[in-house]
Parts: C-alpha cells; structure tokens; sequence
C-alpha cells in the first residue's frame, strides 16, 4: 500500500467498468477518496461505489458526458464539494469502433476524437485549472494506450487520439512543471476488459493478440490499477510528462522475438 494516498481525492471518468473501476477499487484499498463518473450506467456506478467503500475508500458517483465542458467542470466540482480538494485527475474514458478508414463516417470520427483526447483535455484542464487557483501541487493521468506509438488499422481514429494525447500529455507537463503538477500517461496493451470480451472469448482471435505479446498473456485490470496508484503516489515524485506502458513488452517489436528478421 501507499501510505500517502490515505485520505487523497481522486477522480475517475469512466469508472463504472473495466480500467475505471479497477482503478477505482485501487484507490479504494489505498482508503483514498474516490470520484466515480459515468456515462449513463448508474447502476454500474453505484455497484462499484459500494465496492470501494467496503473496500475502506469513500466514494461519490456522478454522472458526465467527458466531451461537455459542463459536465467535466462539474466532476471537479463535485471533488471538491463532497470532500474539499481534488489530488488526483484520472482521464480514463475512451471509446473505440473499427472501420476501415476511407469508409469511416464523420461522426465516427467525432465521437472517438471528442471523448479519447477532448475529454482528456477537459478533465486535465479543468483539473489544472484548480491545481493553480489553489497553489496544489496536483496530479494528472491521462489514458494513453500502446497506439500512440503503434499504427492500428481500422482505428484511425482511436490512434489518432492516443497520439494526440501523448503531445498533450507531454506539453503539459512540461508547461506546469514548475508549479510542481505532474502530467503522465498509462499506455495499456490488451488488457481483459469487457470491451475487449468477445473478442478473447475466441480462442483464434484470443492466440493471436497473445502471440502480439512477448510475455505472452493478456493483462488484467488490476494490472493498470497498480501503475495508476503508483503515478498517483510520492513513489513517481520525480516522474513527469511519461508515457508508461504496461503491455508485457507489446511495444518492443515481438515479431523480431527470438532474432526473427
């Protein structure tokens, strides 16, 4: 455990299923105060609010949409509202769809690009924002992914997002250094999420994205959570504008495994 996430605020977007409630719970076990925000399953949300309590965290839903600013505004308020600060921002929401791109729809496109990278945006600067009006030392993590180095057919749209973040992620780092805000990214590889489900419920598709993975297995939730509180704690006290991928070696060309090439 991280003694000194005790009593820390943190919010989640994104967190009434797979990486947001791992993380969640996380934060919930590290006894951290805990902002769940959701889209539009409440009762997911209180389910896993219930879980972080009884896991010694405290915790408060609220619902947003990550693409309105109102909304996102709304999270940090609630933050500070229901427990006087914010410590941690988590911009964890994402969606992903595959079309192939020149057929690929302007909405799809939109949609992808507003909630992966706009709504990152918003929650870091809104964020950021009472960081500074308030003179905190605060903490930013942003939701990269194996694909803002990774080209991914079909997703244009999700990759182009991630790569987005990644340079946001680093300007911002960078820009609020000196007032002690740290800025990072997690970049997961696959990991088992329920969006993800399907596809490993395959055995074909489920062997292939494994054989993409020089340690050889799909990650599991808790494996994000982990390098979350981790970021989130005075462990990482030094680390800024990074992207940290948890991917079992995803990124280090696994095709050229075993000297092939």
């Amino acid at each position: 455990m991280y003694t000194d996430l005790k009593g820390k605020v943190v919010a989640i977007t994104g967190a009434s299923s797979g990486l947001g409630k791992a993380m969640a719970l996380r934060f919930g076990q590290e006894q951290a105060k805990v902002v769940i925000n959701y889209f539009n399953n409440e009762k997911d949300a209180q389910s896993v609010k219930e879980e972080v309590q009884k896991a010694g965290g405290e915790a408060v839903a609220v619902q947003g949409d990550v693409t309105k600013e109102e909304d996102v505004k709304n999270i940090v308020q609630t933050a500070v509202k229901e427990f006087g600060t914010l410590d941690i921002m988590i911009n964890n929401a994402g969606v992903e769809n595959p079309v192939p791109s020149h057929e690929m729809p302007l909405n799809d496109w939109n949609k992808v690009i507003s909630t992966n990278l706009t709504g990152a945006f918003l929650g870091s600067r809104e964020a950021i924002k009472y960081y500074v009006e308030n003179n905190i030392k605060g903490n930013v993590i942003n939701m990269s992914s194996v694909h803002e180095m990774i080209p991914w057919p079909l997703f244009v749209h999700y990759a182009a997002s991630k790569g987005g973040i990644k340079l946001m992620t680093e300007t911002l780092a960078l820009e609020y250094a000196p007032k002690g805000i740290r800025v990072n990214n997690i970049g997961p590889g696959a990991i088992n999420t329920p969006i993800n489900a399907e596809k490993f419920a395959d055995p074909v598709q489920k062997k292939d994205v494994e054989s993409m993975i020089p340690m050889g297995y799909i990650g599991e939730p808790e494996e994000i959570a982990a390098v979350a509180v981790w970021l989130a704690s005075k462990e990482s006290s030094y680390v800024t504008g990074i992207t940290l991928f948890a991917d079992g070696g995803m990124t280090k060309y696994p095709s050229f495994q075993a000297g092939r090439g």
